[in-house]
């Protein structure tokens, strides 16, 4: 599996993409971010000048159903930040 999973397409991330050059990137829980920087790089053709990563904690859910409780966790996953270099854009709804 490659180090970016699938770009995180929000409301608020689009806000921050066209503001600032930032985006947002669910990959894989042992990349680094030289690796996410190199990665970005490579399949966008962009210049990336930082990369913040965070570990998000998978949320416990419960649900009521006709059997009674049914209890269980969501995954938990790593989320990277990328900052480009004033002027270069990515954009994910080309390919539509």
């Amino acid at each position: 599996m490659g180090i970016i999973i699938k770009p995180i397409v929000t409301e608020k991330m689009t806000g921050l993409g066209e503001k600032f050059s930032r985006y947002g990137f669910r990959v894989s829980q042992d990349a680094n971010k030289l690796e996410i920087k190199k990665a970005i790089s490579e399949m966008y053709n962009v210049t990336v000048v930082s990369v913040n990563t965070m570990n998000v904690e998978g949320k416990n859910k419960s649900r009521y159903t006709k059997a009674g409780v049914i209890n269980g966790k969501k995954p938990s996953y790593k989320k990277a930040f990328v900052t480009l270099k004033e002027g270069d854009v990515i954009d994910f709804y080309s390919n539509i």
